[in-house]
């Protein structure tokens, strides 16, 4: 076996999403699919063709399609809002707000291409703000997937919830961690490795940088424990309150500002409940230059070995202030 044959398979979490939204569309003919045209960027081409009359294509006006999708939930449809995040937030933040979640509309927000997915195309198309616009609603969960198999799960789990969901998606493909078959639930976190040295709290397309951090960390004798925390809100407190107090220091990684997002979220928890040296890594309140994702990520610190040393000198902090 040569040394590609053991580079983990990646998946675009896209791929599964639209494979449970058929599956669905085909169990029950309530589900219907919005976009802003978007249909190839969404992967709704599929559910196109099987049901032409099921999707509703408004062309580039989202705050039209916010409102069209709200208005099918109220005449007892079950629909799927799919477009970039970047847009499907900022641009229509008032209808999701009003429409959905004042609403508490049965609305699924399908958020693609989140993050730093369109590094190319530069800060219009960057998706960093979104966590932080869509936690502070009301009755709106926000959930990002770390891998393909906790995409379906979290869309079934979307489905059949009643009520607004926004589902946080990239297209940068992805290792799958967790093991197939797996629940999703809403509000709890995963331990995919155990260590009490530090925690490192990630979710989305980081969850697998963080693992590899630890591997770093591991192969110098620290353990750290690794979370994926897909649920943004509401935030897991029971695990965060437990990493802090028994691994007494928290790092966070997200494809996001280090304002308001996963970061935020956890460190409202750590300052209430049990406080210990944290560090937040994103991007640090600035518009991200253009580039690919990969290059992004790295550039703001978030490579697995960048990772690794930023573990290292909390783990640092947390013996001073011992």
């Amino acid at each position: 076996m040569n040394a590609i044959d053991t580079k983990p398979k990646l998946h675009d979490c896209r791929d599964a999403f639209v494979a449970v939204l058929e599956r669905l569309g085909a169990e029950n003919s309530k589900v219907v699919a919005v976009c802003n045209d978007s249909v190839g960027s969404s992967k709704l081409g599929g559910f196109k063709a099987k049901w032409p009359e099921r999707l509703v294509n408004v062309g580039i006006a989202e705050q039209n399609m916010v409102g069209v999708g709200a208005g099918l939930a109220n005449g007892g449809l079950l629909p799927f809002v799919c477009g970039a995040s970047c847009f499907l937030t900022g641009r229509s933040l008032e209808q999701v707000k009003a429409d959905i979640a004042y609403s508490n509309a049965n609305v699924k927000l399908v958020g693609i291409s989140s993050g730093m997915a369109y590094g190319e195309l530069g800060p219009t198309h960057h998706s960093i703000e979104d966590f932080a616009w869509t936690r502070v609603l009301p009755n709106l969960p926000v959930i990002a997937p770390c891998d393909s198999i906790e995409t379906a799960a979290a869309v079934e789990w979307a489905a059949a919830y009643q009520g607004p969901v926004f589902l946080r998606l990239s297209r940068v493909g992805v290792p799958d961690l967790l093991p197939a078959g797996h629940k999703f639930e809403l509000g709890k976190a995963n331990l995919l490795r155990d260590g009490d040295a530090v925690t490192l709290i990630a979710n989305g397309t980081l969850t697998h940088r963080m693992m590899k951090a630890a591997d770093i960390l591991a192969s110098q004798g620290i353990e750290a424990r690794v979370l994926n925390m897909a649920t943004v809100r509401p935030i897991d407190v029971e695990a965060v309150v437990k990493a802090a107090t028994e691994t007494g220091a928290i790092l966070t990684a997200e494809e996001h500002s280090v304002y308001g997002g996963l970061g935020s979220a956890i460190a409202e928890v750590v300052v209430a409940e049990a406080p210990v040296p944290m560090k937040i890594l994103g991007v640090p309140g600035i518009f991200a230059p253009t580039g690919s994702a990969e290059f992004l990520l790295d550039e703001f610190g978030m490579a697995p070995a960048a990772v690794a040393e930023a573990a290292i000198a909390l783990i640092a902090r947390k013996k001073t202030r011992a």
